[in-house]
């Protein structure tokens, strides 16, 4: 075929929704990375009070007397992210229905292994901190960063198994479900029940939108938008509804993938039919057809597999960024770390996310292997196994949105959370990629 763009590729590489999903995972890790540390150096620099004031403004939206007025942290915290936990929704909805989750026999092993990895951390959390003001944060090392766990993964290459990176992402979403879980239940304060029920009402009418055979996205955005204000107004984290909003897109494709194949024939071949002009300009009937052929194509993919696909970048490049931009900066005294790193948080924070995951996933794993209700991810071995559970000790993203809520206006704690954080999920990342580079060795 003639091209006329030659500067241009000429084609992309077909790739799966799983491998869509790790690129833009491993893209979110190397954003985040960087991010994070900008944040720190701002809060370490003389721009540090400009760093603080900038993201405490306070931003209004008004209608007549209502108004909705919030800091920047906020609404980044309450709205942005409501995007990322709405993508988060649609990723466990497609790996409960098609993906690694949907089969049983091979889902065990990573549910189990996340259960392993949530339950432990926390245990060993409120081991240090039972019966201090520090107890409510023993949800903060039960979470797993994705993006920075698949990151370091795919550094890896070939010298670890495809079935590894599968069992990790599938070990993520189910830890992201825990988290999102443990969030509603146990980090709600209050409950408005009004509010609340108006959000079950606009879920319910996004089922109605799904039951009725509406593939528009706009529908769900205006009911989704409505359902998240209520979820404010409630008292339940606004970000609960991008998880609740996902669930009510429609996973089926409008049109039947059997019809594709001979309608896009037809029109093809309708095409062909007319000449092409000297100047190479087409035919209208053949604009109208290609419009077409892009309709069909649009109807066979169903909405919330493009709305995953469409979201990836916009989280990636904007939601993420900011959230770490946001949340990440703390000012350290160096001279203090080695005293901060002992207090009873800080040190849950660090054996939750280092000994809990590992002892966690793959002690767990371990025993499922043996005792026959599970099998080893093909081409692995328990000492690859082990380096993946060390990945999960990377809790970053999910780890400081849990903080923020455990300890919410205790600027002490929350500090204390995230030098924990940040010194468990450096370590754990980096043990976990040296052992598999270095010290693993394949089955």
């Amino acid at each position: 075929m003639k091209m006329y763009a030659p500067w241009e590729k000429a084609f992309k590489k077909v790739a799966t929704p799983l491998e869509h999903f790790i690129h833009a995972q491993t893209t979110t890790g190397i954003i985040l990375m960087c991010m994070t540390v900008l944040a720190l150096v701002l809060a370490n620099s003389p721009l540090t009070q400009d760093y603080a004031d900038f993201f405490h403004t306070e931003v209004e939206f008004a209608v007549g007397t209502w108004y909705l007025e919030h800091t920047i942290h906020h609404w980044i915290n309450d709205g942005l992210m409501a995007i990322f936990f709405f993508m988060i929704g649609l990723e466990i909805k497609r790996e409960i229905l098609v993906g690694e989750l949907s089969n049983l026999k091979v889902a065990i092993l990573p549910i189990l292994a996340a259960i392993g990895g949530m339950v432990l951390p926390a245990l060993i959390y409120l081991l240090i901190n039972y019966g201090s003001e520090g107890a409510s944060g023993w949800g903060i090392p039960m979470a797993t960063d994705i993006a920075f766990a698949i990151s370091a993964l795919v550094l890896l290459g070939k010298r670890i198994a495809p079935a590894l990176v599968t069992f990790l992402v599938a070990l993520a979403i189910v830890d992201d479900l825990g988290a999102v879980i443990v969030i509603a239940v146990f980090y709600t304060e209050q409950i408005h029940l009004l509010p609340l029920a108006l959000a079950g009402v606009s879920f319910l009418i996004m089922v109605l939108f799904n039951r009725v055979g509406i593939h528009m996205i706009l529908p769900y955005f205006i009911v989704g938008l409505f359902m998240w204000f209520f979820m404010l107004e409630s008292g339940v984290h606004a970000t609960i509804a991008g998880i609740i909003a996902a669930m009510a897109i429609p996973s089926k494709p409008k049109r039947a993938p059997t019809d594709f194949t001979t309608h896009t024939k037809n029109l093809l071949n309708e095409y062909d039919t007319y000449p092409i002009a000297t100047d190479h300009t087409m035919h209208e009937k053949q604009k109208a057809i290609l419009l077409n052929i892009k309709d069909t194509i649009d109807s066979v993919g169903s909405p919330s597999a493009k709305l995953e696909h469409d979201l990836h970048l916009p989280v990636a490049l904007i939601v993420i960024p900011l959230f770490a931009l946001a949340n990440a900066g703390i000012s350290i005294d160096f001279s203090s770390v080695g005293e901060t790193i002992l207090k009873p948080v800080s040190l849950g924070i660090i054996a939750g996310l280092l000994l809990g995951k590992i002892l966690g996933i793959a002690g767990v794993s371990y025993i499922a292997i043996k005792i026959g209700i599970a099998k080893l991810p093909q081409g692995s071995s328990m000492s690859q196994l082990l380096g993946v559970a060390s990945l999960g000790g990377i809790g970053f993203t999910m780890s400081i949105f849990v903080a923020d809520l455990a300890f919410a206006g205790n600027d002490s704690l929350i500090f204390q959370a995230k030098i924990g954080i940040l010194c468990a999920s450096f370590i754990a990342g980096l043990f976990g990629y040296l052992w598999l580079r270095f010290w693993s060795h394949k089955k």
